[in-house]
């Protein structure tokens, strides 16, 4: 999980920002706002653990989001944050204790090797598949990012949205990207707070090109966020995953 020392930051970059929402175009880098209930943001959820779906405030843990598959159920976030968990649920574009596209049972999870054999911050990154409902996928609802591998850091500037475990609604940030190291890339986007993890950082084009975590499970400060370079694991990770019906 995203370890920070304070969550107050979350409420002063809300507060100073601008009142436009994510949906309303990239606004200014480096500025944190209320995520906007459109389309993009409903492929965005939280997980919750199995239990908890009759109460879901305050129980959510970490982000996740749809991406396109063939089958239509897959999900993507971080490693560390379905490793060990018992029975789980995605509720996509969830807020204030409401799940308006249903909620979804995670049934398989499929993690890098490099995370089960030594949790290497440069594999936190993990593909689920979702149950059906009503004979219909996740992606059918909601739609779903294209995921992308190979793709220079910086080379565009991405979006992130997420839910600190402090909030019942998502925020979202925009700014470019710079490199940690070879295999990881960080951003500075204040707020993205506990709970974050997983949030998808998704470019121009709709690709997501990053997920929250790798270094120090995402960082330490509610200021910079870190991810996986999504690079040649992960590409094989999702066409294994990607062929789960």
């Amino acid at each position: 999980m995203k370890r920070v020392l304070s969550i107050a930051v979350v409420l002063v970059a809300l507060t100073s920002a601008s009142t436009a929402v994510a949906d309303d175009g990239a606004g200014p880098f480096g500025v944190t706002v209320a995520a906007g209930a459109g389309a993009g943001s409903a492929r965005v959820g939280v997980l919750l653990p199995a239990d908890r779906v009759s109460r879901p405030a305050g129980g959510h843990f970490c982000t996740a989001s749809v991406v396109r598959a063939p089958y239509r159920n897959l999900l993507v976030t971080a490693a560390h944050c379905l490793d060990g968990r018992g029975e789980l649920v995605f509720v996509p574009g969830y807020r204030n204790g409401r799940a308006p596209y249903g909620v979804w049972k995670v049934k398989r999870r499929f993690l890098p090797r490099g995370w089960v054999a030594g949790r290497r911050e440069d594999s936190d990154v993990v593909f689920a598949v979702v149950a059906p409902r009503g004979g219909k996928g996740v992606e059918d609802v909601v739609g779903g990012y294209r995921l992308a591998t190979g793709t220079a850091t910086g080379a565009t500037a991405v979006t992130l949205t997420g839910y600190p475990d402090s909030r019942e609604t998502p925020i979202s940030c925009t700014n470019k990207p710079t490199a940690h190291s070879p295999t990881q890339q960080r951003i500075e986007c204040p707020g993205f707070a506990g709970g974050t993890s997983g949030s998808p950082w998704v470019n121009g084009d709709g690709q997501v090109v990053g997920i929250l975590g790798g270094h120090d499970e995402g960082g330490t400060t509610p200021d910079v966020s870190f991810s996986v370079v999504l690079g040649s694991e992960v590409e094989r990770l999702y066409r294994e995953a990607a062929g789960d019906p």
